[in-house]
């Protein structure tokens, strides 16, 4: 089998690809190598050079239709990661990541159309962040909030309430048939690959299934982009002896998934026949944000303090855990690492590392200049 892996210098994409060489299978991967993930000299970064001697690394933009075209021949498979990621960060660079995740999106589609490579199956990455708030639980049912309001954030009221009736509504896990209703630009332009992919590959024939990845770390991570993963952010912070802010008041949660698991839950959507699907992977269990501070702060014995500061970001969500149903039947995936397995062995590999100077500051003071943090 030929893998044709866009983004596949990042932290899913390397270990994606490390997996499947180790299956037999022969992978190329498509890479712009971007200096906020892999830093100034970014073919010495660990995930770069954690790649196979086997892989084939094309460092370009997927963007580049000439390279693209090329890349593409004689694939198999394509797995699109390639993305601009951060919810933060794409609410003030609009363009670019509307430029990058949608128009490479098209462009890869548009290859495949006009040119017909031979592909037969493609996996998108999409994201739990097209779920925006996700699905809640009120008195008269299921309800669907929309985006928390600055007046309540401000008083420090930060669970969501249902659009009908304004009441606190309580968060339950989110399936694939829940409301599609993204609250920030990431989200929207992840769900917009996923339609893109499922449907230009309908009507080529070609094998398609999203896969709505929900927070997922471990060892391998970037700790240079400010932008996604608190685990990261927290670890750098912690370890530089420095207090950890925590944002709203600690008790917004996240779906933590551990990389093996992502990579396990990709393979079997590879190898799968089941096309035209989309699937949450997820851990399926709620931690919240506090939870993960006070963890990193016990493993690392770090002296920095733990502070909520009742901060808030524009475009973040309160909750959300994936509801597994769908993804254990069709493709029989099952989460195997808990969280505290998980964060203990994501901590040890963090102790491991060189870190450099944080740029966490500078993006805080980016968003706050923006309008963004509150």
């Amino acid at each position: 089998m030929k893998v044709l892996i866009t983004g596949g210098a990042g932290f899913i994409g390397s270990s994606l690809a490390r997996e499947l060489v180790q299956s037999g299978a022969t992978v190329t991967v498509v890479d712009c190598l971007s200096p906020q993930i892999h830093g100034d000299n970014p073919e010495t970064s660990q995930l770069f050079l954690s790649l196979p001697p086997s892989v084939k690394v094309i460092r370009s933009d997927v963007r580049s239709r000439e390279i693209m075209s090329e890349a593409l021949k004689g694939q198999d498979v394509v797995v699109h990661l390639a993305a601009e990621t951060g919810t933060g960060q794409s609410m003030y660079e609009i363009d670019r990541y509307v430029d990058v995740n949608i128009r490479g999106t098209s462009i890869l589609l548009d290859i495949l159309e006009k040119e017909r490579p031979g592909v037969k199956r493609v996996v998108v990455a999409s994201s739990r962040a097209i779920y925006g708030e996700g699905r809640y639980q009120g008195k008269s049912g299921t309800v669907y909030p929309v985006a928390r309001t600055a007046a309540d954030m401000e008083k420090g009221i930060f669970d969501c309430r249902c659009p009908d009736t304004g009441e606190i509504v309580t968060s339950i896990s989110t399936d694939e048939t829940s409301k599609i209703h993204p609250t920030s630009i990431y989200g929207i332009t992840k769900q917009v690959q996923e339609q893109l992919v499922l449907t230009a590959c309908e009507s080529m024939g070609i094998g398609a299934v999203s896969l709505r990845y929900q927070n997922v770390y471990g060892p391998g991570q970037s700790l240079k982009n400010p932008y996604t993963g608190i685990l990261s952010i927290f670890s750098t912070l912690l370890l530089q002896g420095r207090d950890v802010n925590i944002f709203e008041d600690g008790e917004e949660s996240r779906d933590f998934v551990y990389i093996d698991d992502v990579v396990s839950a990709t393979v079997k959507a590879i190898n799968s026949d089941v096309t035209g699907e989309c699937y949450n992977v997820g851990s399926g269990v709620r931690t919240t944000v506090m939870t993960v501070a006070k963890t990193l702060k016990e493993l690392y014995g770090a002296p920095g303090d733990i502070k909520v500061s009742g901060n808030y970001r524009v475009g973040d969500i309160r909750h959300n855990t994936a509801d597994l149903s769908k993804v254990s039947k069709d493709l029989a995936f099952h989460p195997s690492v808990t969280f505290v397995e998980g964060v203990t062995k994501f901590a040890e590999w963090v102790k491991s590392q060189h870190l450099e100077v944080s740029t966490y500051d500078k993006s805080i003071q980016e968003m706050r200049d923006r309008g963004m943090f509150k």
